[in-house]
């Protein structure tokens, strides 16, 4: 989501750059006004940008829509999300032209010029329950992992998520967050061999001759699992957020949405692949996480302990974003403001304390929903279908036809309305399947 990436852009611009760079070295969006990434670098955080944990539930999508379907869903999603971020560089593009002084450095402030302050706060919102929903999914996905390794221990998945608790208390207690992005790499890492490991394990299959093809539903009979596999597809493809600063952090920004392009049809493939593939390796017994359907060996046991361990560093960075939300809109009330400040550039040790509990607090609200979620794949399809269509879809449209209107060509036009309602429609319709079930 919107922070976690920017963080996981910057450890990849940090240790690219210089091979004494620390991970703790300035990043890359830091700078982003400066346009100095090259494009092997931009190329490598529009990866890390876009690929996450949300993956391991695709062959989950495929068996609810079918792989004839799900191919299709995968291919769609991510042709509407290349389309939409260049949307969102047109719209800055044309703010910038008309006013050089002017920096556009995030969705909100992109919002707040096209409609404003109701733009804003609809982007900043919208991105705001993006991440808490991200951050749920996180300890769910930590859960459910850690349930399928200790079987036997008495403990379910809500346990397994409250002994984190104090861990993440701490760990969303460190000021300097940037020590903590290596794990975002080291977690990207462990998805990728937990994807080749359940390619493997489908190769296996098929030499095996446990393999039918014929047994593999194409399209599903039952209409409510489309809107469904399709909100878990978007969720894997949300990156909206780092958008624009990725576009502006390059030296050479003419080549961004070709490079774009280029990197969206790989990971595309990538998506269409993997799911497909982890459909057919275990059919109708494919479970919401494709790591639970491997076999419990030490290879499959330790790609599943790195994923928990990777994600376990990377949740505060996950919920910083939200700690400052909170923390900004605390800050305008006079009463915390002399609770937290002494001066302008000290802090109480009362303030510190008050800091110290909000982030507390709100670890454990996020834990407590984490405990009621029913599934991984569930909640994933509903954050895809509600807030990272909205903001995938609906906004940039939105945005477009605000500054472009009349000047658009009809087809364009038609274009952004077609994506406009369509998002809409299927944030509505996604919403109410993965609220009543498939």
């Amino acid at each position: 989501m919107d922070y976690e990436q920017q963080r996981k852009a910057g450890s990849s611009s940090s240790s690219s750059s210089s091979s004494s760079s620390s991970p703790c070295s300035v990043p890359l969006l830091e700078s982003s006004s400066k346009g100095t990434a090259s494009i092997a670098q931009t190329l490598g955080n529009i990866i890390v940008s876009v690929i996450g944990t949300g993956v391991l539930g695709l062959p989950f999508a495929f068996r609810i829509a079918g792989w004839l379907a799900g191919l299709f869903g995968v291919i769609i999603v991510g042709l509407c999300s290349y389309y939409c971020m260049l949307l969102l560089v047109q719209c800055r593009r044309k703010l910038s032209s008309e006013e050089e002084s002017m920096d556009l450095k995030s969705y909100g402030d992109l919002g707040y010029k096209c409609l404003g302050r109701t733009g804003r706060y609809v982007a900043e919102f919208l991105i705001l329950i993006a991440q808490c929903g991200g951050s749920v999914a996180y300890l769910v996905f930590i859960g459910q992992n850690l349930s399928s390794i200790f079987k036997g221990y008495g403990l379910n998945l809500a346990s397994y998520i409250f002994l984190l608790v104090p861990i993440e208390i701490g760990l969303s207690w460190i000021s300097s967050l940037s020590a903590l992005s290596p794990f975002s790499i080291f977690a990207n890492i462990c998805n990728l061999l937990a994807m080749a490991i359940v390619v493997k394990q489908d190769i296996q299959k098929v030499v095996g001759g446990e393999f039918s093809f014929r047994d593999r539903t194409a399209i599903t009979s039952n209409i409510g699992g489309l809107p469904f596999a399709g909100g878990m597809a978007v969720f894997c493809f949300e990156g909206f957020g780092m958008t624009l600063a990725l576009e502006a952090s390059m030296k050479d920004k003419s080549s961004f949405p070709k490079l774009l392009a280029t990197v969206f049809t790989g990971i595309t493939l990538l998506y269409a692949s993997f799911g497909f593939f982890g459909y057919m390796a275990y059919g109708d017994q494919t479970k919401d996480i494709i790591t639970l359907n491997l076999p419990h060996n030490w290879t499959s046991i330790a790609v599943q302990v790195g994923l928990c361990l990777g994600i376990i560093f990377t949740f505060p960075i996950m919920v910083h974003p939200i700690n400052e939300i909170v923390e900004r809109n605390l800050g305008k009330g006079k009463w915390f403001r002399k609770l937290h400040h002494n001066s302008e550039y000290s802090t109480t040790r009362i303030g510190k304390y008050a800091m110290y509990m909000t982030r507390a607090i709100l670890v454990v609200v996020l834990a407590v929903l984490a405990s009621y979620v029913p599934g991984f794949g569930v909640f994933v399809s509903l954050v895809g279908s509600t807030v990272c269509a909205l903001i995938s879809f609906v906004l940039p449209a939105t945005f477009h036809l605000v500054l472009f209107g009349s000047s658009l060509h009809f087809w364009q036009r038609a274009l952004d309305i077609c994506i406009f309602s369509c998002g809409l429609l299927f944030a509505a319709y996604g919403t109410y399947n993965s609220v009543v079930g498939v």
